[in-house]
């Protein structure tokens, strides 16, 4: 038996890990490995600057080894923190979901947007798409200048992302790629309202693990 897909929130906002956690529930297969969601406790609340993905590196580092008996990890963070670091020391593969769900998005639609969280995270997201090679299949960025927490259980949230994703669509996106972790309960209804593919980044990276994972037993 493969153990579980370890997938981390790095921030220290359970309701973010408690949203994941229901968003996996149709990925926990009969058979199939675990799923096991979990909180970074030394995390700030948010991850929403470059300080704050660049302090949860040593803690992801070390939580990853110490469950040397997960099959796979996920950073559940749309900065994708720590992520080389973390295959530096992992024995098993690691996703991160910024660049899973830009990889599934691209294999849904020619031109993808990204719904960010704020306008100052555009620069950091951009910089990574730059690294994977991808900016000229983007169609834009934009923001719903909230707080991670807000996109999480906001009331006001989904009429927000309703609005970033028409505009998106206007810019030429044919698939939007949600860029934080805590908007993954609002996936579906923004699917079945805008029409386009919208890709929860953490199932995408969940989906590519559970690939890595099933695919061993071949």
């Amino acid at each position: 038996m493969s153990g579980p897909v370890v997938v981390v929130n790095p921030n220290s906002n359970r309701a973010v890990t408690e949203g994941l956690d229901r968003a996996l529930a149709p990925f926990r297969l009969a058979g199939g490995p675990g799923i096991e969601c979990l909180t970074l406790e030394e995390g700030p609340f948010g991850i929403e600057n470059q300080v704050h993905s660049d302090q949860v590196i040593l803690p992801l580092v070390e939580l990853v080894k110490r469950r040397a008996d997960a099959s796979a990890f996920v950073i559940a963070c749309y900065s994708d923190p720590g992520i080389d670091a973390c295959r530096s020391v992992a024995p098993v593969p690691v996703f991160g979901i910024q660049e899973s769900g830009v990889l599934t998005a691209l294999s849904r639609a020619d031109r993808i947007g990204i719904v960010g969280i704020s306008s100052a995270s555009e620069k950091r997201h951009r910089l990574y798409m730059r690294r994977m090679g991808v900016l000229d299949r983007v169609a834009g960025e934009r923001a719903l200048n909230m707080s991670v927490d807000e996109t999480a259980r906001g009331s006001g949230t989904f009429a927000r992302l309703q609005e970033v994703g028409r505009a998106l669509m206007a810019d030429g996106a044919e698939a939007l790629v949600l860029g934080c972790a805590g908007m993954a309960v609002h996936r579906a209804p923004l699917e079945a309202d805008l029409g386009i593919p919208v890709i929860d980044p953490t199932q995408a990276a969940v989906a590519m693990a559970l690939g890595a994972v099933l695919a061993k037993r071949l």
